[in-house]
């Protein structure tokens, strides 16, 4: 990912942060056939290495698991993202010299893919997975909810993904390069936006509180 320095992000807490609120993530993987992605939620164990392992699953039917990676996976996670007008911009009714950009959070990740059918494993994934994404719910779900032979079933459906993390990446692009008057218009522009996406990226714009 190019990261120029204005826009790095290397605390552990903020990339810890961006994948958990992340719903879903894309696996990439480079193989002798060309590069492959996946689509899927993915959940990061901090309890074990050193940077944390990263758990999910695919269907079992999906080429990726089959094909041999050539070095590590990454795995992208995106954060809050909006569209910037150069409208808000307190430098275009100075000079007119400005272009629109997006703004954005996003982390890469990178570790050795180790996929797996071993049906316990593949139940813890599966559980604690669905245990994240329950748990803000009034009623949540549990897999222990459906019958036992029906989740064996399904389970015999997917194949567990594990990626112990070498290194992350982290971008954080919030008008960062740009002037307090500009940052200014951006925060305030984003926050009158009707969009719910933009109103998540205002407060995100570094001017004084």
């Amino acid at each position: 990912m190019y990261v120029p320095p204005a826009f790095k992000d290397d605390d552990l807490d903020n990339i810890r942060a961006t994948i958990r609120a992340a719903r879903l993530a894309n696996l990439v993987t480079a193989t002798a056939d060309g590069p492959l992605a996946t689509p899927l939620p993915l959940f990061l164990d901090e309890s074990e290495g050193e940077r944390g392992v990263l758990y999910g699953h695919v269907a079992k039917a999906n080429p990726q698991w089959r094909s041999a990676p050539l070095g590590e996976a990454m795995a992208i996670f995106m954060g809050p993202e909006a569209y910037v007008t150069p409208a808000w911009y307190a430098t275009k009714q100075e000079t007119g010299k400005v272009v629109p950009t997006w703004n954005y959070i996003a982390v890469h990740a990178y570790g050795p893919v180790e996929f797996f059918q071993e049906p316990e494993r593949l139940l813890g994934v599966v559980t604690r997975l669905t245990n994240i994404h329950e748990q803000p719910r009034a009623e949540p779900w549990a897999v222990g909810d459906a019958p036992g032979d029906f989740i064996a079933s399904q389970l015999r459906g997917i194949v567990g993904v594990r990626i112990p993390v070498t290194r992350f990446e982290g971008k954080r692009k919030m008008s960062q390069n740009r002037s307090e008057g500009d940052r200014i218009g951006v925060a305030a522009g984003l926050a009158a936006s009707e969009s719910p996406e933009d109103r998540r990226v205002a407060p995100l714009i570094p001017i004084p509180r």
